[in-house]
């Protein structure tokens, strides 16, 4: 018989849903504003936006959610010290439960921007406040509640595409296979779907999308919307890896108005990663993504906004303000530019490539690939600490392991890390190799072949997941219209070895920064990232400072030029 699984509500409800002391509630009505609903009125509904944080004052609320048939589920119910809201209210996107009132309510209703003052201002409360809002966010994925419903077929590259743009994004989904399950196959009928169009998206707001696009299903569920084009910030980051989200943390938490733009996901190639054990603070380790979607609510907390995601494309400099030009054709003004794009993941040099890519081919290793490589034979390319880390990870699920390496593993590892895969008995190390040829069908891999580096000889294996973990070039493509001074492998200079008068971390051109491992000779580790994210901060208002100065002189020069030009027409008239 199964054991049962538990589910994060049965083991932390307390923590998720704690009840505020009399006090307390009086304390946080300086916040919100007052607001009665009559019984069976709709608190709010799935999808709607900008509700903010509710607390109850008198009176009672359901919290139930629902499925792709429409059949409610009971979650809470709310009472007097109660409060409503999970992270979706921090920065005023789409509600992803519904809430109706049982009987007459009274509810403190906060709205977003005052919430997070609300946080900072009433630390205590506000971290009993924070805790719970994360927590309501895991429970909902836990069950997938309040996201869009994928439909197709569960080995597809398409759906694993979606479902991983979801999940790097920390957002519920459901997902269902019409191949085994009948609600799926009934709406496939009901909207008339072809196999070409598959997987078919429903999403909380009932639009049907068809195949659709990462930058689509985020419009669609309300994960990014438009930018003000005429809003000037004073700081835009670009990526929101390690460095990009400790510069927008620690930005924000400074007053600076900040704008986080990533085309993908917030994480970066660290919230890839499946386990990180040698970040300080974290004795026993912790998942890439858990470590980055505390900096994520992090940012919210002090009023980041995030555009994620959104693709800068062009960056205008030379101009005060700097403007950057979207991928959707948007905009946007500011006084400070910060690069943190990280790198791009090198890709094999062999030939078909691309049509395993995302079904059988990876770049990551999350627990949706440990799962497809679950009793699998399986092989990985690459002599580094994250490749490092997703052998171990994925040898827990993996009948067996071939790691494939250029060079033995003491000369690119760190040394508890190569210890540890020693000992791992389903894990085979083959070294001075590369990889020379993929074989497979129907976007299937089948196996694979590698050439030993020394004589030539090629030696083929069955397996049916390969994972690629063999470096990353930097993402600077976008940029080779800005002027900005590039190094001979396409980094970022900054400080002295940009130009003269440069600031810690400032480029070639002013108010433009780069941080991580975009930049030139930065460290390649987390903790480095997260360092320049908090240095360039402190060069950030050296420049603002500087910028407001040069206004200054700019302002007394016009106003002195006016009084001159007016005391010459007055002699004139004299």
């Amino acid at each position: 018989m199964d054991t049962p699984v538990e589910r994060l509500i049965d083991t932390r409800a307390a923590q998720m849903f704690p009840t505020l002391a009399p006090a307390e509630v009086e304390r946080l009505r300086r916040f919100g504003s007052v607001r009665t609903h009559d019984q069976g009125d709709a608190l709010v509904r799935v999808g709607e936006t900008g509700h903010g944080l509710t607390i109850f004052l008198a009176g009672e609320a359901e919290i139930t959610q629902h499925d792709e048939n429409g059949t409610r589920t009971h979650i809470v119910t709310y009472g007097p010290g109660s409060f409503m809201g999970e992270l979706a209210q921090l920065s005023g996107r789409p509600a992803l439960v519904d809430s109706h009132a049982l009987t007459k309510v009274e509810v403190i209703v906060i709205p977003p921007d005052r919430l997070r003052a609300l946080l900072i201002a009433e630390a205590e409360v506000g971290e009993r406040i924070m805790r719970a809002l994360i927590l309501r966010r895991v429970g909902l994925l836990e069950t997938g509640s309040g996201g869009p419903v994928i439909v197709g077929r569960e080995g597809s590259g398409e759906v694993l595409r979606l479902v991983n743009f979801l999940t790097r994004n920390a957002q519920p989904y459901q997902r269902l296979d019409p191949e085994n399950d009948n609600d799926a196959r009934a709406l496939l009928e009901q909207f008339q779907v072809v196999p070409e169009e598959l997987p078919i998206v429903l999403c909380p707001g009932g639009q049907l999308l068809r195949n659709p696009s990462e930058n689509a299903l985020a419009r669609c569920i309300g994960m990014v919307g438009p930018i003000d084009p005429n809003r000037l910030f004073d700081v835009v980051v670009v990526g929101a890896g390690p460095a990009g989200l400790a510069t927008a943390v620690y930005a924000g938490s400074e007053g600076l108005s900040v704008l986080a733009l990533d085309c993908r996901a917030f994480g970066g190639q660290a919230g890839a990663s499946s386990r990180i054990e040698n970040y300080l603070g974290f004795p026993t380790g912790i998942s890439g993504m858990a470590l980055m979607g505390r900096a994520f609510s992090q940012a919210q907390k002090f009023g980041v906004e995030a555009a994620i995601p959104d693709e800068a494309i062009n960056l205008e400099c030379g101009n005060d303000p700097l403007r950057l030009t979207l991928a959707t054709g948007e905009r946007v003004q500011t006084r400070v530019a910060v690069i943190a794009t990280g790198a791009r993941y090198r890709r094999l040099d062999v030939h078909g490539l691309e049509q395993f890519e995302g079904t059988s081919i990876h770049y990551w290793a999350s627990p949706l690939e440990a799962k497809l490589s679950e009793g699998e034979e399986i092989a990985l390319v690459g002599g580094g600490n994250s490749a490092a880390q997703a052998v171990v990870f994925l040898a827990t699920q993996a009948k067996q392991v071939t790691l494939l390496v250029r060079r033995p593993l003491e000369a690119t590892m760190s040394h508890y890390l190569v210890e540890r895969i020693g000992q791992l008995t389903n894990v085979e190390v083959v070294t001075g190799v590369e990889v020379s040829a993929i074989e497979g069908a129907d976007r299937q891999l089948e196996a694979i072949r590698w050439r030993e580096l020394s004589t030539g000889a090629e030696t083929q294996k069955p397996v049916a997941q390969l994972f690629s973990f063999i470096g990353a070039d930097p993402n600077t493509d976008w940029l080779r219209t800005s002027g900005l001074k590039l190094d001979a492998r396409g980094f970022l200079c900054t400080g002295t070895d940009a130009g003269e008068d440069r600031l810690s971390l400032e480029t070639s051109r002013c108010g433009v920064f780069a941080v991580g491992d975009v930049r030139a000779g930065s460290v390649k580790r987390v903790a480095a990232s997260v360092g320049d994210g908090a240095q360039v901060v402190a060069a950030i208002h050296q420049y603002l400072a500087r910028l407001k100065m040069l206004e200054g002189q700019a302002a007394e020069l016009v106003a002195t030029r006016v009084k001159a030009q007016r005391k010459a027409f007055e002699d004139q008239i004299d």
